[in-house]
């Protein structure tokens, strides 16, 4: 969701921070600030905006700045607004601070030490700032801060900015993401890997508690407890860094061209020739499982309902599949001898880190499946595998789900005996994704043609009403077409209801025990006037089917099967002018709950 950037060193900080929340705007947005210090009026400037990054530009004056903090705002508190874009300044304007997060007593706060102070902004964050204007008078600033920090009920990432002392930046984080990163005598500070990977040649995950002080010097830090941390740095993978389209026109296209190649990285990561190299403890782990619990959020959940399959099929390991903003609060009574694995993109996803808290303080075993090996559910989970994505940028995830669903069948193959080559399977699942991609454009006259209302309908059975699931999510997301997916057999007990003439349906048949039966729902939608557009692999293929696909071992037709549904959400997007990598409420990382 929101994002967090920070600079201070010899080079032009505005600059930095500005290209640093450039390539944060793909996590989703509505408004934007920056604050600096401009060395020429001798003073801190703080400017703000509703909307795109480029009505902040057009903003800003000339002239540089060794110090800045910036931020990309997605509304929690407060109405899409100027006065609620961050940054936030106290109520006397000493502070100026960006906040990632949610303060869930900053009401009680405000009653408490703030009664009679007027207020700029309906935001949570404004109380921090002013807390700090309050409690500071008089006071080391550091030691201020640390007090105000153990007010905070909720989660936090924070960069503050003192205009009393403009060559020092101080940083704190909880349950929000937040890294640091040096390139010599330059510290950037980002709640994202790419906003500071084109900037610095090292960082550190900074974890939970963790309070910063930033100089010319460098950065220190100090753990919740007050005790001095001796930072160990990792370098910076430059592939973060090359976040550009290329020949594409929307990162979405790109990500979805990039699928057979994600595909092939992870069975080079993953394999000694046809055997999976997974971690022994990690097999150890899930070798012990009675049952696993997947837990995920959105298209990870989706994925992860394909994993149960496997699990199941290829483990013979009994698997349930939580949505995790669920199971946050309304845990299931669970046995003895559950493991717990956590899928998320991003690694940051607040809904699965309360999740985590749940299954860490009943003591069981978790393991993360992430694309962000250095992020907060890697950290704190027991074990963690990396998908080896590479850096997604559209908000509609594609390669990241077919990446998952890879390495949990990985996962599963190496806990069981699956009696075939899955090296073979997943390198032909991978030819037949590069196959059909060659046509794409295809897909321009195929929406035109089907996508005509404002309503349409996925339906399939087994893993295809999996896919079916994430299909329906990609196109309402980016198109904006009210879009479900459905379980073939299902249609007939309430939902043919809505089915009327013209009405898009969408049948994904890859499956060759239930393709009769999907081909029966089929009848019966078309029979009521349905436009239907049938998806279906080789082997289980009509004449008249619309779209075709190679065929794939069973248990992996979720791979190619999506890549169509993934195009026609492309398409449909393009067609109707929608923000396609930037869809509108939406944010690439759900940092809270």
């Amino acid at each position: 969701m929101c994002g967090i950037v920070g600079y201070l060193g010899e080079k032009d900080a505005k600059k930095h921070v500005m290209e640093g929340l450039r390539r944060l705007e793909y996590r989703g947005y509505d408004s934007a600030g920056i604050a600096y210090y401009d060395e020429a009026k001798a003073d801190h400037l703080v400017f703000k905006e509703k909307g795109r990054l480029e009505n902040l530009a057009g903003l800003l004056p000339e002239g540089g700045s060794q110090a800045a903090i910036g931020h990309t705002r997605w509304a929690t508190h407060g109405r899409v607004t100027k006065e609620n874009a961050h940054p936030h300044e106290s109520h006397d304007g000493r502070f100026i601070v960006v906040h990632n997060g949610i303060i869930e007593n900053h009401k009680a706060l405000a009653e408490e030490y703030l009664a009679g102070i007027p207020r700029k902004s309906a935001t949570d964050t404004e109380i921090i700032a002013s807390l700090l204007g309050h409690l500071a008078k008089g006071k080391d600033v550091a030691g201020a801060f640390r007090q105000v920090l153990d007010l905070l009920e909720g989660s936090y990432a924070l960069l503050l900015m003192d205009r009393e002392h403009p060559d020092i930046l101080y940083a704190a984080k909880k349950k929000s993401p937040l890294l640091i990163g040096q390139n010599g005598r330059d510290t950037i500070i980002a709640s994202d890997l790419t906003a500071l990977c084109a900037a610095a040649t090292d960082y550190l995950a900074l974890e939970d508690g963790s309070i910063v002080t930033i100089d010319e010097r460098g950065f220190s830090v100090r753990d919740g407890q007050g005790k001095a941390v001796r930072p160990v740095l990792s370098p910076v993978d430059k592939a973060y860094a090359e976040t550009d389209k290329g020949v594409f026109d929307h990162y979405m296209l790109k990500e979805i061209h990039e699928q057979p190649a994600v595909l092939r990285r992870i069975t080079a990561e993953y394999f000694d020739q046809e055997t999976p190299r997974i971690r022994k403890d990690i097999s150890a782990m899930l070798q012990k499982a009675k049952r696993l619990h997947i837990l995920a959020a959105g298209t990870s959940m989706h994925a992860g309902i394909v994993g149960k399959a496997l699990f199941e099929n290829l483990a013979r390991l009994p698997t349930e599949v939580h949505i995790a903003s669920e199971f946050a609060h309304h845990p299931p009574l669970l046995e003895a001898g559950s493991v717990f694995l956590l899928i998320s993109q991003s690694g940051e996803t607040a809904d699965l880190r309360a999740s985590l808290e749940i299954v860490k303080e009943k003591g069981f075993p978790s393991l993360t499946l992430t694309n962000v090996k250095t992020s907060t559910l890697a950290r704190e989970a027991d074990k963690y595998l990396e998908i080896f994505a590479g850096p997604e940028i559209a908000v509609a995830s594609t390669k990241a789900y077919t990446a998952q669903i890879a390495v949990l069948a990985i996962l599963a193959f190496a806990l069981g005996d699956g009696g075939f080559s899955l090296r073979k399977e997943l390198a032909l699942a991978a030819q037949g994704i590069e196959n059909h991609l060659q046509d794409h454009k295809m897909y321009s006259g195929i929406v035109a043609g089907h996508l005509k209302k404002p309503h349409a309908f996925y339906i399939g059975r087994g893993l295809d009403y999996a896919v079916a699931l994430e299909a329906a999510l990609k196109l309402k997301e980016i198109s904006y077409i009210h879009t479900e997916g459905f379980a073939a057999g299902e249609l007939k007990h309430g939902t043919i209801a809505l089915i009327e003439e013209g009405i898009p349906v969408i049948a994904l048949v890859t499956e060759k025990r239930t393709a009769a039966h999907t081909r029966s729902a089929i009848a019966e939608v078309e029979s009521r006037g349905a436009d239907v557009l049938v998806i279906a692999t080789e082997n289980v293929a009509e004449k008249e089917d619309g779209i075709r696909l190679d065929t794939v071992h069973p248990l992996l037709t979720p791979l190619v099967c999506v890549v169509p549904t993934q195009l026609i959400a492309y398409y449909a997007a393009l067609q109707r002018g929608t923000d396609i990598d930037k869809p509108r409420n939406l944010a690439k990382s759900v940092t809270v709950e």
